[in-house]
């Protein structure tokens, strides 16, 4: 979802679209919401209804809470509009904290929210590492955010070579220091970034490969991702919001051909916007930060997560983001896949076994294809259970 999507940062009823705008426009909908707490941004309820929440006097989670104040800047009304906005740009910390940190809120309200709180490191820094934040909202503060945030931006390298965008921001910034610049941008030169109108990187282009390397600029390495994505009509797809349709192998060797040719920055876009076919060639890629991608794609499919849970050979990164996303682990076969892989660690394992179903943990108890560690665990957890209680 782009941050053209989201409210003005202003937030204030002058810089509010017309109500008639305002209705419809919401990139959010309501289907998280409790039924009865749905009449909150309901644009047919009663007026202090809305106002209600507006205030932030409705029971609501911390993340629903950030949510429903997002939606409530698309109401008809310009004072729930205003009294959301001013919720929202004084929320407790409790309430802030808590929302910022959760992947569950959909990527436009965090969005707004890095626009919001750019300026508090604490709450920025929170929402820079929420993998959901959406990389424009990052961009937005990039080139006017504090040093500190600018040190949080310029770590976070997926984002830098998946968004070029944010590394364009933050060369304007004053507050950011010149190591920090120029690491950012050896970083993404070295991983295939060009960005002629940019003075920082070509200054890293010179001190990476020589004067010369002004004079006579490197061709393309490889296709771009927007090349792959339209040679193999992945762009029509995801412009008509379409699934991939399983390639020919042909065509799909033809596609992993291509794929090995290209370099790190654009295998990361691929890997965020391209279809289930380049997402299984990239995911087996030895870089991390495009294995991470993949992950991380708005298209992957819970089918691939599940696939992945079940590989003893992913890439702990990659099973790190898996396990740390409460979403997936809603759906039992994923967590299930998670116990049964050597390679997620156990604690995370432990925590998972004490959700099994006791037959799943009987089976694990005696599955010679687990770990060692694991089939201790279920015995232990079974002889607890079954265990005589004592008088």
């Amino acid at each position: 979802m782009s941050d053209e999507q989201a409210p003005p940062i202003e937030a204030a009823p002058a810089e509010a679209p017309p109500a008639e705008q305002v209705i419809y426009a919401c990139p959010v909908k309501d289907d998280f919401l409790p039924p009865n707490m749905k009449k909150h941004v309901d644009p047919k309820a009663p007026l202090p209804i809305r106002m209600m929440a507006a205030k932030g006097l409705v029971p609501l989670s911390p993340s629903d809470m950030t949510t429903v104040l997002f939606m409530l800047m698309y109401d008809g009304d310009e004072k729930v509009r205003e009294a959301a906005g001013k919720t929202a740009s004084t929320l407790p910390d409790r309430i802030a904290a808590s929302a910022f940190r959760d992947e569950l809120v959909p990527p436009p309200v965090l969005g707004w929210y890095m626009t919001l709180y750019g300026a508090n490191d604490a709450y920025a820094e929170m929402l820079i590492l929420n993998g959901n934040t959406p990389d424009g909202g990052v961009e937005s503060v990039a080139a006017t955010c504090s040093k500190r945030t600018a040190e949080i931006i310029g770590q976070n390298q997926l984002r830098l070579l998946r968004h070029e965008a944010i590394i364009r921001e933050l060369a304007k910034n004053p507050e950011a220091q010149g190591a920090l610049i120029d690491g950012v941008c050896d970083f993404a030169v070295r991983n295939g970034l060009v960005m002629a109108d940019v003075q920082h990187m070509q200054q890293a282009r010179v001190r990476l490969y020589g004067p010369q390397a002004i004079e006579q600029p490197p061709p393309q390495e490889g296709p771009t991702a927007d090349d792959v994505m339209q040679e193999f009509g992945m762009d029509a797809e995801a412009e008509a919001g379409q699934a991939s349709t399983p390639m020919e192998e042909g065509k799909k060797l033809t596609l992993s051909q291509r794929i090995m040719k290209m370099n790190v920055a654009e295998k990361i876009k691929l890997a965020t916007k391209g279809n289930k076919e380049a997402r299984g060639i990239l995911i087996r890629d030895s870089n991390k930060l495009v294995s991470v991608a993949v992950i991380r794609s708005p298209r992957i499919t819970d089918g691939e997560i599940l696939a992945q849970s079940q590989n003893k050979v992913a890439s702990e990164d990659v099973l790190r983001v898996i396990y740390s996303n409460r979403e997936w682990l809603r759906k039992y076969a994923i967590k299930l896949a998670l116990v049964k892989n050597p390679k997620v660690p156990q604690g995370v394992s432990m925590r998972l076994m004490n959700q099994l179903h006791e037959s799943d943990v009987k089976t694990l108890a005696k599955d010679k294809n687990v770990s060692n560690n694991i089939q201790m665990l279920a015995k232990k957890q079974i002889d607890k259970k079954t265990a005589p209680k004592k008088d």
